[in-house]
C-alpha cells in the first residue's frame, strides 16, 4: 500500500510507476533513515506543563483567598484556611479537569517509560505527573476535612434565620399589643391586622412571612384578666353572661389576650415535626426542649 504525496491517493505498487491518480512519479529513491535520531521530548513536556499549571492554578486561587479574607498574617494556619476557601472555589471546574489530565498523563508517562529510545525527559514527566495527581488529592484532603466545620456554619445560619424571624414576629407582636392592649385571637386575625400596622422598617412584612407558614396559638393570664373595669363594663358583661343562652365558645370582648405561642417549621420547611421550633413570649426553643419542659417554667401561665 501506497500513500501519494501530492494527491493522498492510495493504492498497490511504488511512486516509480507513477501515482495512478495523479500520474506523479518519484524523482529519486527513498532517503535512508538517519543513523542516529534524537528521542523527543515532546510527551515530558506536556507532563511538565500540566502538572506546572495545575499548581500554578491552585497557588494563584489560595493567596487570592489569603488576601480576600483579610488575614493580617501569613502563619500556617492562614494559609491552611486559604488552602480550603481555594479548594471549594477550584471543586466543580478544577477536579474533572486535574482528573482528566491524570488519566492522560499516566498514558503518556508509561510511553515514555516503556520506550527511553524515542522518548527523553522521564525524570521530568515523573515529576509533571506527581504533580498533576498531587493538586487533586490535595484539593479533594481539604475538602473532606472542613465539610464538619461546613455543616455545622450551615446550622447556625438556619438558626440564625429562625432566630431573626422569632424576633420579628416578637417585635411585630409586641406593637400591636401596645396599641390594642391584646394580641390577635386567631391565626386570621393575626394576618388581617398586622396587616393594617405601619411598616417603615419591614418589620411587618417580615412577621407576615414568617408566619405565612406557622402556627398560632394565643394565651391569656388569668390574673391579668381580673383587673377592675369600669362599672359600665363590668355591667355589660355580667348581662352578658346572665342573658346568653347560645353555647358558643366565642372569645368574650372583654378578655385580652397577654401571651402567645408561635410554632415555626425547621430545616426541612414542614411545619409539626420534630425539628419545629417554638416561640413563646419572645423565647425561642426546640420542640425537643418545650416537651422536656425547659420553656413552660418562663412562659407565665398559657392558656391554649
Amino acid at each position: 500500500m501506497t500513500i501519494c504525496p501530492c494527491c493522498g491517493f492510495k493504492f498497490e505498487g511504488t511512486l516509480t510507476e507513477g501515482c495512478k491518480a495523479c500520474g506523479a512519479r518519484a524523482v529519486g529513491a527513498a532517503l535512508p533513515r538517519p543513523e542516529i535520531e534524537l528521542p523527543s521530548y515532546g510527551r515530558s513536556l506536556v507532563l511538565v506543563v500540566s502538572g506546572c499549571l495545575a499548581v500554578l492554578v491552585f497557588l494563584v486561587q489560595t493567596v487570592i483567598a489569603l488576601f480576600q479574607r483579610g488575614f493580617k498574617s501569613f502563619g500556617f494556619w492562614s494559609w491552611i484556611a486559604a488552602a480550603e476557601t481555594a479548594a471549594w472555589r477550584l471543586k466543580w471546574i478544577a477536579i474533572p479537569a486535574f482528573i482528566l489530565s491524570f488519566w492522560l498523563g499516566q498514558k503518556l508517562y508509561r510511553s515514555i517509560k516503556d520506550n527511553p529510545e524515542q522518548f527523553c525527559g522521564l525524570k521530568y514527566a515523573r515529576r509533571g505527573f506527581l504533580a498533576s495527581a498531587t493538586v487533586p488529592l490535595a484539593i479533594v484532603f481539604l475538602i473532606v476535612i472542613t465539610v464538619p466545620a461546613r455543616l455545622r456554619q450551615r446550622e447556625m445560619s438556619n438558626e440564625a434565620a429562625v432566630i431573626a424571624g422569632a424576633r420579628a414576629v416578637d417585635l411585630v407582636l409586641y406593637r400591636y399589643q401596645l396599641e390594642h392592649k391584646t394580641l390577635p385571637a386567631d391565626e386570621n386575625e393575626l394576618i388581617s391586622d398586622l396587616r393594617t400596622l405601619p411598616d417603615p422598617d419591614g418589620s411587618v412584612a417580615a412577621a407576615l412571612s414568617v408566619l405565612a407558614n406557622s402556627n398560632y396559638q394565643p394565651g391569656a393570664e388569668v390574673a391579668a384578666n381580673a383587673e377592675p373595669r369600669s362599672s359600665k363594663m363590668r355591667g355589660l358583661v355580667i348581662r352578658r353572661a346572665s342573658f346568653n343562652t347560645s353555647t358558643d365558645d366565642a372569645t368574650p370582648q372583654g378578655l385580652a389576650f397577654t401571651h402567645y405561642e408561635v410554632r415555626l417549621p425547621g430545616e426541612d420547611k414542614i411545619l409539626r415535626t420534630e425539628d419545629d421550633w417554638i416561640v413563646r413570649d419572645g423565647i425561642l426553643k426546640r420542640v425537643s426542649e418545650v416537651a422536656k419542659g425547659g420553656l413552660g417554667q418562663t412562659a407565665g401561665a398559657l392558656k391554649p
